[in-house]
This record gives structure tokens, C-alpha cells and sequence, in this order.
């Protein structure tokens, strides 16, 4: 019987152990993957915050201006791919 005890009471602290190690090991990598989030957060924010309201404005309407005349078939597809990467800046 002290023999059973003795293995009950070794499983118990292993599974503790484990556990206590599995808990610490998902709580680290949560606060990796939301410091990642953040910084992904943080770059989005910096790229946005460069262009002023008015300009994002005016090239939002030039690019329906421009598949507009694509619809209409004045622009080809090449003519419409190559304004458009001006327009964004490729």
C-alpha cells in the first residue's frame, strides 16, 4: 500500500509540474503574439498617419474616375494597370 501512495503522490506532482509548465509556456507565447499584434498594429498605424486625409481622398477618386474609363473600354487593361500602380505609388 505505501508503494501505491508513493506512486499516486510522484504522478501528481509530474502532472503538476506539467501543467504548471504548459500554463507558463501558453501565457509567453500569447504575450509574443500580442507584442506581434501591436507592432503589425503600430506599422499599419505609421503608414496611414504619413498620407493626410486629403490626399488618400484624391486618389480614391481617381481610381474610380479610372475604372470607370476602363468600364467604358477608353483604357485597356495595360493602359488600367499601369495608371492604377502610379496612382498608388508602385
Amino acid at each position: 500500500m505505501p508503494g501505491l501512495l508513493r506512486g499516486i503522490a510522484r504522478t501528481a506532482v509530474i502532472a503538476g509540474t506539467a501543467t504548471a509548465v504548459s500554463n507558463r509556456v501558453s501565457r509567453r507565447q500569447a504575450g509574443r503574439w500580442a507584442q506581434q499584434d501591436q507592432q503589425d498594429e503600430d506599422r499599419y498605424d505609421d503608414t496611414t498617419a504619413d498620407q493626410p486625409a486629403d490626399d488618400r481622398s484624391q486618389r480614391l477618386a481617381q481610381l474610380q474616375q479610372l475604372g470607370e474609363l476602363k468600364a467604358q473600354g477608353v483604357l485597356t487593361e495595360e493602359e488600367f494597370a499601369r495608371q492604377k500602380a502610379q496612382i498608388l505609388g508602385y
